[in-house]
């Protein structure tokens, strides 16, 4: 490894001497220093110059076969709106309050709702229309992809996963068993 001097390149002079800045030196293949030293030329190349990502355009239409584009595939445009307001106001509700609240206003959720702890989960064998997922959303429940049920905090929450299984920790029972609807 060979170091050079800002000064000038001296090689009788012995490295690392006297405070002064050394930098690194390009070795050729004998192990010698290049004679020449390392140069930049030209301007950075301009924002508006980067490549630009091509997009496959297409001439012809899936009109036959009544087949959407990207974009008009992922709309939400059908989903019925949820109200946020409503749904933060539910989700603060303690586990009676809001056992109470869907023994009222949806009687078929309070029997199959299964309490965990201070938590509420409900849990269908097939996927729900949107309406009924609105409907949980704005009671304030949120769908939990491991273990496939929607599930209400009941104003407890957790910063971290559950490593365990909560039914077997805190114990469980179905709310319609303690009291019918």
């Amino acid at each position: 490894m060979f170091l050079l001097s800002i000064s000038a390149f001296r090689p009788q002079q012995p490295d690392f001497t006297g405070g002064r800045a050394w930098f690194l030196l390009k070795a050729t293949s004998t192990g010698r220093p290049a004679s020449r030293s390392f140069s930049l030329k030209g301007e950075r190349p301009k924002p508006n110059s980067r490549a630009q990502k091509k997009t496959m355009k297409t001439k012809s239409k899936n009109t036959k076969l009544g087949l959407k584009s990207r974009p008009e595939q992922l709309s939400t445009g059908n989903r019925p709106k949820i109200d946020f307001a409503l749904r933060r106001a539910n989700r603060a509700l303690e586990t009676q309050k809001l056992l109470a609240l869907l023994r009222s206003e949806s009687p078929r959720f309070f029997e199959v709702a299964e309490v965990v702890g201070k938590w509420v989960w409900i849990q269908f064998t097939d996927k729900q229309p949107p309406t009924v997922t609105r409907i949980l959303a704005e009671f304030g429940f949120h769908w939990n992809n491991t273990r496939q049920t929607w599930q209400h905090p009941c104003g407890t929450y957790r910063n971290e996963r559950a490593t365990y299984d909560p039914r077997r920790r805190y114990g469980s029972y179905f709310a319609a068993d303690i009291k019918p609807a």
